[in-house]
C-alpha cells in the first residue's frame, strides 16, 4: 500500500510538470476578416500646399501676371480651347504650387507690359523678357531661368544670305523684328532704320516673312522655333547666334515677391523641372496648336 501511494504521487508530480512545461497549442489560422489591414497611403498633397517646407508660404495669396499670349512657346492661346499655354503658364503654376499661391494670368500688350508692372497694374509679368540694366531702373528681375540666343529667321530655299553679316551686306534686304525688344535694339545696331520694319507682335512679323514682305526676321531662337514647329516648309533659322541673352521675370520695384520667386526657381532647377520644360517648349519637338 505504501508502495502504491508512493507511485500515485510521483505520478500525479509528473502530470503537474508536464503542464507546467508544455508548448501552448498554435492559435487558430486568421480568418480573411481578422486580416491585419495594410497602412493607409499618406494623403496626396493638395494642389495648391507648398510641395517643400524650406520654401516661403504665401498664405494662398493671389498673383496677377501679365502675359502676351502671343509669344510662342512662352505664352499662346490654344484654339481649340481658347485657353492660354506655353511655357510662362507652366512655370509659373509650379512656382505657386511651390509658394502656395494662385496665379490669375492677365493679358496685356508687350507695348506697355514693363511700365504696366513697373506701375503696380500687375504683381509681375511673364513674356521671355531679357534682363537688361535699362530696364532694371524701372523693375526688378527675378534670377535668370535661361539663356537665349539671338537668330536670324529666313525662308525656306532663301540663297541670298546664309547669315546676318551677309544680309546687312545686302542693302536690298529688309529686316522685321518686334517693337520694344532687346530684338529690335539689335536689329538698329546692325542695320539703318530704312532697313527695318517693326511689328507690334512676332506673329505678324513671321508672317511678313512668309509673305515675302521683308526678307528676314531677327527673334530669339526659342521663339523662332516655336514658329517653325507649325510652319516646317516655310521657314528655318540660319546663321550662327547673333546674341546671347538671360530672360527673368519682372516686378514692381521692391515687391516682396522676388525673394520667394528666387527660391522657387532654385528649386525647380535642382528637382530638374526646368530641364523637363525646355525639352518640352525649346527643342524641335515643341508644335503650336493649330
Amino acid at each position: 500500500m505504501r508502495r502504491l501511494a508512493m507511485l500515485l504521487v510521483a505520478s500525479l508530480l509528473l502530470v503537474m510538470l508536464a503542464a507546467c512545461g508544455s508548448t501552448p497549442a498554435a492559435p487558430a489560422p486568421t480568418t480573411p476578416a481578422e486580416a491585419p489591414t495594410a497602412p493607409a497611403e499618406a494623403p496626396a498633397t493638395e494642389p495648391d500646399a507648398p510641395a517643400t517646407s524650406d520654401l516661403p508660404d504665401l498664405g494662398g495669396r493671389e498673383v496677377t501676371i501679365a502675359v502676351e499670349n502671343a509669344y510662342p512657346p512662352f505664352n499662346y492661346v490654344n484654339p481649340q480651347t481658347g485657353e492660354g499655354e506655353g511655357w510662362d503658364y507652366e512655370a509659373w503654376n509650379e512656382i505657386c504650387r511651390l509658394l502656395n499661391c494662385v496665379p490669375s494670368y492677365q493679358e496685356a500688350s508687350w507695348e506697355g507690359i514693363i511700365q504696366a508692372v513697373a506701375n503696380q497694374q500687375f504683381d509681375a509679368a511673364a513674356d521671355g523678357i531679357t534682363i537688361t540694366s535699362e530696364r532694371a531702373e524701372q523693375v526688378d528681375f527675378s534670377d535668370g531661368y535661361i539663356q537665349v540666343e539671338q537668330r536670324l529667321m529666313a525662308r525656306v530655299g532663301e540663297d541670298r544670305f546664309t547669315s546676318m553679316d551677309e544680309f546687312v551686306a545686302n542693302d536690298s534686304l529688309r529686316l522685321g523684328t518686334q517693337t520694344g525688344t532687346t530684338n529690335y535694339e539689335t536689329a538698329i545696331s546692325l542695320l539703318p532704320e530704312g532697313r527695318i520694319q517693326a511689328f507690334e507682335q512676332f506673329p505678324f512679323a513671321v508672317a511678313a516673312l512668309i509673305n515675302g514682305d521683308v526678307d528676314g526676321v531677327l527673334m530669339d531662337e526659342t521663339a523662332g522655333q516655336g514658329y517653325i514647329g507649325t510652319n516646317t516648309e516655310s521657314i528655318l533659322l540660319v546663321g550662327p547666334p547673333i546674341s546671347s541673352d538671360e530672360l527673368g521675370f519682372i516686378f514692381h520695384k521692391g515687391s516682396d515677391l522676388v525673394a520667394p520667386v528666387n527660391a522657387a526657381l532654385a528649386e525647380m532647377r535642382t528637382s530638374g523641372f526646368l530641364d523637363e520644360l525646355a525639352a518640352r517648349y525649346f527643342s524641335d519637338d515643341f508644335v503650336l496648336p493649330e
